[in-house]
């Protein structure tokens, strides 16, 4: 735990008493702090309330007393409607922020010249920090690896000098850190989303972008318009600047051209790393996370060989494209998280042979957009609520099956891909749907899809063991 001194003998408000709440009302208790802590959902508040956390009704507070709100990132900052908690805190005059702004605060007050590794995009930055994690992690350092990701930033070591933070920022958690300030930002990209919670693709992007704005070395993704002028922006300012991409061409930068990366200067293109045979960063979108994963980890000092070996020994993340194992020659892969058709995008066009189980709650758009990898697609094995609409959309560009369960559609794709002579056919679990019909989310629909495995690799014929 990072106890937060920075606001010692002070009274503070604190809204939203899930995980990373509790997280932070912790470290203000231990740093000295007078919380009074509430939340719109009676259960969290017992919750908190056993766990020590001083709850009271913030409706009814004096405000002239509070220093601040801390306000959890799922709680509405500005849209659709500021939450009741965040007007009264703005008609009083009381700063709102969160713990991502608390963990700035102390890492200037204990050791600004820290290690201090923030991501941020609209896709791959869990991969990309647990990437960045794990290399420095090989490399013999101390990474603290949390924040959007995993453990709450609070929770984490305090910072030193010998200690460095990999933290995952979301959009959210962003808006309410006005003085963040990485020695390293990360942008990978930006494409809408959450824009019921900022109001305009412009306004998303313009948080995304304060991330980089004040790093002392900017890492950005130039594969879209947004970002470029983001990287241009940042360049006209003086600040290092490090441009990675996937298929925009750079003078200057870290590119990838499967399968490898390729760093190129002024008068020169030179070969850094061969991502071949990392079945944890295949497809284009995994080479930009290890562009970005590149030039972080060399900013903080490592070698390219310390580098390469930690990419080639990274396990990847649960539910992203994880190679759960194989049965004989046929590769099974949990991509649960791609919960809407651009996330299955990146999975079906990292492989050559695929028999794709797909469905679950389907989101604006359907599959529309990838009936364009039907002849990579085997045949499409379909189950849950999306089951009739995505069979209608995708007949008469691939063979396809109403299998109803997620278990039904493995087995069936098993039975089909054992039999398929390729040399690596592919059980693909990227649903393009949100789980809700089925599962309570991504997390357990992917567990589900272990599980099977597992039971289908016990039940194979001898021939079909499991490796």
């Amino acid at each position: 735990m990072i106890p937060v001194s920075t606001f010692k003998d002070m009274r503070v408000a604190l809204f939203g008493l899930g995980g990373s709440g509790l997280a932070t009302a912790r470290a203000l208790q231990a740093g000295g702090a007078d919380v009074v802590a509430d939340d719109d959902n009676e259960a969290s508040r017992a919750r908190a309330a056993s766990a020590g956390i001083p709850i009271g009704s913030l409706r009814g507070a004096n405000w002239k007393s509070f220093q601040a709100l801390v306000l959890s990132p799922g709680v509405p900052l500005t849209h659709p409607q500021p939450h009741w908690c965040v007007e009264l805190a703005h008609a009083h005059g009381v700063e709102v922020i969160g713990d991502i702004e608390l963990f700035c605060r102390e890492r200037r007050r204990l050791c600004p010249d820290s290690d201090f590794i923030a991501i941020t995009g609209t896709n791959g930055k869990s991969t990309t920090t647990a990437l960045i994690g794990h290399i420095l992690a090989q490399a013999g350092r101390n990474p603290q690896i949390g924040g959007n990701i995993g453990t709450a930033i609070l929770e984490l070591a305090a910072p030193a000098s010998k200690v460095s933070h990999v933290v995952e920022c979301s959009s959210y958690q962003i808006d309410l850190a006005p003085s963040l300030d990485p020695s390293i930002g990360v942008l990978l990209n930006v494409t809408p989303d959450h824009i019921d919670r900022h109001g305009t693709l412009e306004h998303y992007a313009q948080v995304k972008e304060r991330l980089v704005a004040a790093s002392k070395i900017a890492v950005v993704g130039v594969d879209d318009a947004i970002c470029r002028a983001v990287a241009e922006r940042i360049e006209s300012r003086g600040r290092r600047l490090e441009r990675i991409s996937t298929g925009e061409p750079v003078a200057r930068g870290i590119r990838f051209e499967a399968p490898s990366l390729v760093e190129i200067g002024a008068d020169s293109q030179t070969e850094i790393a061969d991502l071949t045979g990392i079945g944890s960063l295949r497809g284009a979108h995994n080479g930009q996370n290890a562009a970005a994963a590149f030039a972080v980890c060399r900013a903080a000092g490592l070698t390219r060989q310390q580098i390469v070996d930690g990419l080639r020994s990274f396990p990847g993340l649960a539910h992203r494209m994880e190679e759960i194992g194989r049965i004989g020659h046929v590769l099974f892969v949990n991509d649960s998280k791609a919960t809407n058709a651009e996330a299955a995008e990146r999975a079906l066009s990292s492989f050559e042979r695929i028999y794709w189980l797909a469905g679950g709650r389907m989101k604006e758009g359907g599959v529309s957009s990838l009936v364009r990898y039907g002849p990579k697609i085997a045949k499409a094995f379909l189950f849950g609520e999306a089951e009739e609409t995505f069979g209608r959309t995708l007949r008469g560009h691939c063979p396809v099956m109403a299998c109803g369960t997620l278990a039904d559609a493995m087995a069936a794709a098993f039975e089909d891909a054992r039999a398929d002579a390729c040399l690596e056919p592919v059980v693909l679990l990227s649903p393009a749907c949100a789980s809700f019909d089925q599962f309570p989310n991504f997390e357990v629909r992917g567990d589900a899809f272990r599980a099977v495995f597992h039971k289908l690799s016990a039940t194979a014929a001898p021939s079909g063991g499991a490796s």
